[in-house]
């Protein structure tokens, strides 16, 4: 087989794969901005809006990850970094250390809600009269849920937070080594029975809490999801994947032209 013959039948064998990739899957690139099938026909419609924003190498690595999946590396795919962190409903929340994977977080606050406006009674549990680990201790135990009494005991439940900034509405949040405690709610506010000649009352989070601990999941028990795995057809020779790299590279100069 002289040179030319060669060429012809090296391009004969891309074309063939080409033909391989079913043109959902080519339509539904972001590189390709639903234009694909006229851009690897050879026409000039491009990808140049489509590509527009988008990081190269991304664009890269979902192009060539479409036309031959073994020829995607560790140089191509995209980095953690660019893995999508939204939380995704459904999803199962670790509750290893909390002390319920049934009740939440958001129970522990309707619970405590109810007693807004009991008066604060050191030493008291119940809706006669209540201090402030008696307002966590009565609000768990409505919902099925033991822990500790005081609020230096309570400071030791569940698991740690590191911070207000990654606090969420039902953490524990525990003053001065454990002198109080109150109830998370979000933005600022918590719920607790402050002290003598006070009640049961929703305020401001007053100074930075020493302790921040987590008991109860979240509602939606959700969590970060991971990068989805890139889908496509198997390629039907291994050994094109050089080919396909500067076919994948040519379609992203072109766009970008």
């Amino acid at each position: 087989m002289n040179g030319i013959d060669g060429v012809l039948a090296r391009i004969q064998s891309i074309e063939s794969q080409i033909g391989q990739v079913s043109p959902t899957t080519i339509a539904a690139l972001p590189v390709l901005g639903g234009a694909a099938p006229s851009a690897l026909a050879g026409g000039t419609g491009g990808a140049s809006g489509a590509a527009a924003g988008a990081p190269a190498s991304d664009l890269f690595a979902q192009t060539l990850a479409a036309l031959d999946p073994s020829a995607v590396t560790s140089a191509t795919v995209p980095t953690a970094s660019t893995a999508p962190t939204d939380r995704v409903p459904g999803a199962v929340e670790d509750t290893t250390g909390l002390l319920s994977s049934s009740a939440t977080a958001d129970d522990l606050i309707a619970r405590a809600r109810t007693y807004l406006g009991v008066p604060y009674v050191w030493g008291g549990e119940s809706r006669s009269g209540m201090d402030c680990s008696g307002l966590v201790q009565r609000s768990l135990a409505d919902l099925g849920v033991d822990i500790k009494r005081t609020a230096r005991q309570q400071g030791t439940e569940g698991r740690a937070v590191g911070s207000m900034d990654a606090a969420l509405p039902g953490d524990l949040l525990i003053f001065d080594g454990g002198t109080h405690v109150g109830i998370y709610l979000g933005d600022g506010r918590m719920i607790d029975a402050p002290y003598a000649g006070r009640n049961v009352t929703e305020r401001d989070v007053y100074e930075t809490p020493t302790a921040i601990r987590r008991i109860l999941p979240q509602t939606d028990q959700t969590v970060a999801a991971a990068a989805p795995a890139l889908a496509a057809p198997a390629a039907a020779d291994p050994g094109l994947s050089a080919d396909v790299q500067r076919m994948a590279l040519d379609m992203l100069i072109g766009a970008s032209a």
